[in-house]
C-alpha cells in the first residue's frame, strides 16, 4: 500500500512546518454542516431550566424553544434533535402519551416548523420518556416485550411524521422496528420521511446525565436495559444490527455512544458505505466540560473529539456542544 520511503529523502515533518501547509494537507475538516444540536423540551415550563449534570445545557419551554432555534439557525446549525420531558402524571406502563398526536413533542414540532420550515427536525422514537418504569418498551412479566412494543413505536412514528418531523430516529433497539416503521410511513404517504436508525446503540454507562435530563432515571432505578441494548464488548454484533436495519429501510445509521466506539463507527462506514452518524452522548459531553472547568483539559479538547468522529468516518455528529463549537468555527 505504501511506497518505499526513507529518511532523509522523506521528511514527513516538512508538511507540518507551517500552519498554511498543515491546512492544505489536512485530511478531515469539521464544519457547522457536521453538527446536530440535541434539545430538551419540558412540558409546562416557562423559559429555561438549567440541567445540573450537563454544564451549559438547559431544558426549554414551548415559549422559549423557537428563540433557541432561531439563534442556532443564525449560527449555521441546520438540524436539531428533540427530546421530551413530560409531566410525570402522564407516564404509564405502555407509554401511551407517546402516540398522542397533540403531545408535547408533536406540538413543539408543529410550532417550530410553522416559524422555521427550513430547520431539519430529528425526532426520537422510544418509550422511555413516557413510561413509568423508564424502559424503552412495554413490560410483560418484567421483560420488555419486543412485538407489543413495535405497535406502539409505529404509532409514535406516524404521529411524529404527521407533525412535520423530517427524520424519524428509533432509538429503542427492538428487533424489526425499522421494517415496521418504514412500512407504516409508506402506507400513510410519508414516503420521503427519513429513517435514522440508532442501529448500534450500546448498553453504556455514559447515558446518566441524559436520563436525568428527561426524567427517566428515577423511573428506571437500578433496572438494566441490557436485554435490548448491545453488549459493550461486542463489535461484530454491531455490524449485524446495522445490516438488518439497512435491509429493513434505514436511510441513515447511527452509533451511540461515540468516543469510546470510534472503532465501531469506522467499521460501519467501511463495511456499508452508507450515511453514518455518531452521538457524542451526555456522559461524554459532561465529562469533557467538567475536565475543562477544572483546567484538566484545554477547551479545544471538545473540537478535537469531534474531529476524531470525522476521522473515524462519521458524516454528522449529534453533540450537546454543537452551539458552542459552531461559534468557535465562525470566528
Amino acid at each position: 500500500m505504501f511506497t518505499k520511503r526513507k529518511f532523509p529523502s522523506t521528511r514527513l515533518r516538512r508538511l507540518r512546518s507551517k500552519p498554511f501547509i498543515r491546512d492544505l494537507v489536512r485530511e478531515n475538516i469539521l464544519t457547522g454542516d457536521d453538527l446536530i444540536q440535541p434539545l430538551f423540551i419540558k412540558e409546562d415550563l416557562s423559559g429555561l431550566e438549567a440541567i445540573d449534570q450537563m454544564p451549559g445545557i438547559s431544558r426549554f419551554g414551548l415559549d422559549s424553544i423557537e428563540k433557541e432555534i432561531e439563534e442556532l439557525m443564525n449560527l449555521g446549525i441546520k438540524a436539531v434533535a428533540l427530546f421530551p420531558v413530560i409531566n410525570p402524571n402522564k407516564k404509564d406502563e405502555n407509554g401511551s402519551e407517546a402516540i398522542n398526536q397533540n403531545n408535547l413533542i408533536c406540538n413543539a414540532i408543529k410550532n417550530i416548523k410553522s416559524s422555521f420550515p427550513e430547520i431539519i427536525i430529528i425526532s426520537d422514537v422510544a418509550l422511555d420518556p413516557y413510561t413509568n418504569h423508564g424502559h424503552d418498551g412495554i413490560l410483560v412479566n418484567s421483560y420488555v416485550d419486543n412485538d407489543k412494543t413495535l405497535d406502539q413505536l409505529v404509532k409514535q412514528s406516524v404521529a411524529l411524521a404527521r407533525s412535520g418531523a423530517d427524520i424519524i430516529a428509533p432509538s429503542d433497539m427492538m428487533d424489526g422496528r425499522i421494517k415496521a416503521i418504514r412500512s407504516a410511513l409508506e402506507e400513510n404517504d410519508f414516503k420521503n420521511t427519513i429513517l435514522l436508525s440508532y442501529a448500534a446503540k450500546y448498553n453504556s454507562k455514559f447515558y446518566g446525565p441524559f436520563r436525568s435530563a428527561v426524567g427517566s432515571s428515577s423511573n428506571l432505578g437500578k433496572s438494566s436495559k441490557a436485554e435490548y441494548q448491545m453488549d459493550v464488548a461486542n463489535s461484530n454484533e454491531a455490524l449485524n444490527e446495522v445490516a438488518l436495519d439497512i435491509n429493513e429501510g434505514a436511510d441513515i445509521v447511527m452509533v451511540k455512544p461515540g468516543m469510546p466506539y470510534l472503532d465501531i463507527i469506522s467499521k460501519v462506514k467501511e463495511t456499508f458505505n452508507v450515511p453514518t452518524f455518531a452521538y457524542q452522548v451526555s456522559g461524554e459531553y459532561s465529562m469533557l466540560k467538567s475536565a475543562i472547568k477544572n483546567e484538566w483539559l484545554e477547551p479545544e479538547a471538545i473540537t478535537e473529539s469531534l474531529l476524531c468522529f470525522k476521522r473515524a468516518g462519521a458524516d454528522a455528529i449529534l453533540t450537546y456542544a454543537a452551539k458552542e463549537i459552531i461559534k468557535e468555527l465562525n470566528k
